[in-house]
C-alpha cells in the first residue's frame, strides 16, 4: 500500500482507508467466514505504524480482529486481549548469516551500550543523560568511524532499547542474537509473545523516570543474576530467529502460536464485541 496507493509527500490518509475498506467488504462478500464472525476468526498483520491506524478503517476490523502490530502501544488501542505483539526484525540480506552470536557473559567489559537516531520523546532523554558521561555506559548519537555496532553489542552486557517514534524497536532482537540482555526503556509497550515468554527472566525494564537512574539500577543485579539472565537470552533467541522455509519453534511458529491463543480465547457477544472466554 505504501508503494503503490500511498500518495508521497501527502497527509491524506484517505487512499489506504479506502484499500482497506475496499479489500474487507470483498472479503465478506466473497466469502462467509467473516460474517458468521464479524471478522473475529480472521487476522490482519502489520510492522508498519501506518497498521494500527488502517485497521480502524474498518470497525469490525479494529475492534474483533486480531491485530498481530509491532507498534504494540497500549496507549494507541493494542489490547492485548486479542492482539498479537510482533518483534520488529531489520534483516538487511533477508538472512541471519553472521548475526547471531558473541561472547559469554564473562567477555563482556562493557556495561551497556546504545547508538541510534534521536526521535522520539525517550532517546533524547537517555543521551541528555549519558552520551559520553560515563566509561562503563557507552550512548551514542553516532558511533565513532572504524567502530562496528555489532561487536559493541557483544562486548556489552545490557543492550539498550529506548523506543523511538513508536514503541517497538529492531534492537531487542539484535540484542538477543547478539547475547546481549535487553534493556526495555517504553512506554505502554507490551513485549513480544509475553504469554509464553517471562520476560523479566532474560530483560531489564526501566521506566522513562529511571533513565537518570540507569547505571545504578544495573550495577543492583548482581552477577549470579546477571549471568542466569544472560544464559536464558540465549535460550529464547530461537523463537525471534527467522528461516526459510520456517523451522519448529522460530518466529513465524511463535507468531502463528499467538495467533491462535487469540482466536482460542475471544468470543463475540451479542453487542459484535470481542469479550474473553
Amino acid at each position: 500500500m505504501v508503494q503503490f496507493v500511498y500518495l508521497r509527500d501527502s497527509r491524506d490518509f484517505g487512499p489506504i482507508r479506502r484499500t482497506v475498506i475496499d479489500y474487507v467488504n470483498v472479503v465478506s462478500e466473497k466469502y462467509p467466514y467473516w460474517n458468521r464472525s464479524l471478522g473475529a476468526d480472521h487476522f490482519m498483520l502489520a510492522c508498519h505504524d501506518w497498521g494500527p491506524e488502517a485497521s480502524f478503517s474498518n470497525p469490525y476490523l479494529g475492534k474483533n480482529s486480531i491485530r498481530a502490530l509491532c507498534n504494540a502501544n497500549t496507549s494507541e488501542k493494542f489490547n492485548p486481549v486479542k492482539d498479537v505483539s510482533i518483534p520488529e526484525m531489520n534483516l538487511q540480506t533477508g538472512k541471519l548469516t553472521g548475526l547471531i552470536g558473541g561472547p559469554s557473559a564473562s567477555r563482556r567489559p562493557i556495561l551497556a551500550f546504545f547508538a541510534g537516531g534521536v526521535h522520539g520523546p525517550i532517546r533524547p532523554i537517555l543521551l541528555e543523560h549519558w552520551e559520553g558521561k560515563d566509561d562503563e555506559i557507552k550512548v551514542h548519537k553516532y558511533l565513532p568511524k572504524g567502530i562496528n555496532y555489532y561487536e559493541m553489542m557483544r562486548s556489552s552486557k545490557y543492550c539498550l532499547c529506548p523506543s523511538g517514534y513508536e514503541v517497538a524497536s529492531p534492537r531487542i532482537v539484535e540484542a538477543l542474537y547478539n547475547g546481549c540482555v535487553p534493556v526495555l526503556i517504553s512506554k505502554s509497550y507490551v513485549p513480544p509473545f509475553s504469554d509464553v515468554l517471562r520476560w523479566k527472566s532474560f530483560s531489564v525494564v526501566v521506566s522513562v523516570e529511571d533513565i537518570p537512574r540507569l547505571k545504578e539500577k544495573l550495577m543492583k543485579i548482581s552477577s549470579r543474576q546477571y549471568i542466569r539472565m544472560q544464559r536464558r537470552v540465549l535460550q529464547v533467541r530461537r523463537h525471534f530467529e527467522f528461516h526459510s522455509p520456517p523451522k519448529r519453534f522460530d518466529v513465524f511458529h511463535m507468531i502463528l502460536h499467538s495467533i491462535w491463543l487469540r482466536r482460542l480465547n475471544v468470543r463475540v457477544s451479542d453487542g459484535n464485541d470481542v469479550m474473553p472466554n
